[in-house]
């Protein structure tokens, strides 16, 4: 799903009308309409609901979604935030369909009046849209305010009033706080980086044609409709065999768990074999782990790491033959032996090979090594290892994650993964997928070991189409870890609590249907 400029998508808009026939009034009504669906959805059991409109397109929205809640019979009070002679266009044509009349709010006073006596179960911020460009300030900074004291859920409509819907980092000025966010056709920069939300980002279709969807920005969200032909059924007659099969190459003493963490993870994703090769006196730990997975020993050096050795003799390209994908790299550790290792394996074979953890350290100060011109190759680094390829410092990676990891899939030929808050897919054509999965728990060591498995276990279902793999894997992950968080807590979550919820349960096709398109994998207490 493209992500668009403010700018963009007034053009979006524009051209669905004039071009493409769809009356701006008609666009309106779907938008409203999307958000009344999502609270009836999400909140069923909210009675009343507090609707609180600007003057503008916003505001207007907010009228067609409170006439829409109180046609399903909820109570809806509707405070219009200025006198309704300066609500224009669109909006004055949704403001006089309005079957309940609403509470004209003229300043801070009359505000004050009419909120002390609200009793509402959900309010809807629908004061300022996409077009707004901050700081907010009178009556509508005050209505914002007392909004954030609330303790009722908020669901923004469009975008949360105050915020700049352009912006790639949080900002400090007063914007409204939401529980939830239904937007419109595609997502803004803020929808995706600004943090404008913990909860939910859903996504309405309210009659713009796929021709009239376009941006310069080449960034996408990893929605559900992007990545669903990844988690179709399978067929009746299907096997093991027809599922590929995975070998994961690393582990080191003391690090055994990393590898067998990925093959594991490997399966979870639904390849149909994973093999951990990995030094002969650590076989035993990775054997250990899971019955599931098959281990091959490969020779080691004095500090049990993988030696440049185990390649003698066409030891290991018996082990890689047949083999659908390869990962290498997790808990293989930095020994000098194995970095030569390594390097020495990285073109040696035609398989798609996916490299993470010390698998890319290995090429700290070697990164012309690197290309994906011979086989698919997909790079996983964290900002620290982004940096250690580039030679740029992790400020300096985290202030240009876009660019950075945009110019480097570019140049070298590959896949990208840069992990973090908003995980990159980074394409050697230019475009950049932008993952809403995920949360702070996941920030515990282990869960980069589980993408390299999901990513791998991925592209071995779907060797010729690694990009949509990668994506689907990377969301989820996140998926994944927000279940997970959802079951326990964000302090409290280990990698491994990861490996149970690897799959999708009917929760996100539900979230994406109706017209509605889940972006996050967040967990409400409605669902």
């Amino acid at each position: 799903m493209k992500i668009t400029t403010a700018a963009e998508m007034r053009e979006i808009d524009r051209l669905t009308s004039e071009r493409f026939g769809v009356p701006s009034l008609t666009l309106m009504e779907n938008a409203g309409a999307h958000v009344a669906e999502f609270v009836l959805q999400r909140y069923p059991l909210a009675g009343h609901v507090c609707v609180v409109c600007g003057k503008g397109n916003n505001g207007g929205d907010g009228f067609v979604a409170s006439r829409k809640l109180h046609e399903a019979g909820k109570r809806v009070d509707v405070l219009l935030l200025g006198d309704p002679a300066e609500v224009k266009g669109d909006a004055a044509a949704m403001l006089k369909k309005l079957p309940i009349a609403p509470t004209v709010i003229r300043n801070a006073a009359e505000l004050k009046s009419a909120w002390h006596g609200a009793n509402n179960d959900i309010i809807l911020d629908a004061i300022l849209g996409t077009g707004f460009k901050p700081p907010v300030t009178g009556l509508f900074a005050s209505a914002i305010e007392l909004i954030n004291s609330s303790e009722v859920p908020v669901v923004a409509v469009d975008i949360p009033s105050g915020a700049s819907a352009d912006a790639y980092t949080p900002e400090e000025h007063l914007r409204c706080r939401a529980d939830a966010i239904v937007t419109f056709t595609a997502p803004r920069p803020a929808h995706v980086f600004s943090s404008l939300t913990r909860g939910e980002i859903v996504v309405g279709q309210i009659g713009s044609p796929p021709e009239a969807i376009q941006s310069q920005l080449n960034l996408e969200v990893i929605s559900w409709p992007d990545i669903a032909s990844c988690f179709a059924p399978r067929a009746a007659e299907a096997n093991k065999g027809s599922f590929g099969h995975v070998l994961i190459i690393g582990g080191s003493l003391g690090k055994s768990g990393a590898a067998a963490m990925a093959g594991m993870a490997a399966l979870r994703a639904g390849a149909g074999l994973s093999t951990v090769a990995t030094p002969r006196s650590v076989l035993p730990m990775v054997a250990g782990f899971a019955a599931e997975l098959m281990t091959e020993p490969l020779a080691e050096t004095d500090a049990g790491t993988i030696s440049l050795s185990a390649i003698e003799y066409g030891h290991l390209d018996a082990i890689v033959k047949g083999k659908t994908v390869l990962a290498l790299g997790p808990g293989i550790s930095r020994e000098a032996d194995t970095v030569q290792f390594i390097r020495a394996i990285v073109d040696k074979y035609p398989q798609p090979l996916v490299v993470d953890a010390d698998g890319l350290n290995a090429f700290e100060g070697a990164a012309d090594r690197l290309g994906g011109s011979a086989r698919p190759l997909v790079l996983t680094p964290h900002p620290g290892e982004m940096a250690r390829l580039t030679g740029l410092s992790i400020k300096e990676v985290q202030q240009d994650r876009i660019g950075v990891a945009r110019s480097f899939a570019r140049d070298h030929n590959c896949v990208v993964v840069l992990k973090g808050h908003r995980t990159l897919i980074a394409e050697p054509g230019g475009r950049v997928w932008v993952n809403m999965t995920g949360n702070p728990g996941m920030a515990t060591g282990g869960t980069g070991d589980i993408l390299t498995g999901l990513i791998s276990g991925m592209i071995a279902q779907f060797p010729n189409d690694p990009v949509r793999a990668v994506c689907a894997a990377v969301w989820l992950h996140g998926y994944a870890g927000d279940r997970a968080m959802a079951a326990s807590s964000d302090q409290h979550m280990t990698a491994t609590d990861l490996l149970q919820y690897c799959y999708v349960d009917e929760r996100i096709r539900r979230k994406s249907s109706g017209g509605l398109t889940a972006l996050t994998g967040h967990l409400t207490t409605n669902n």
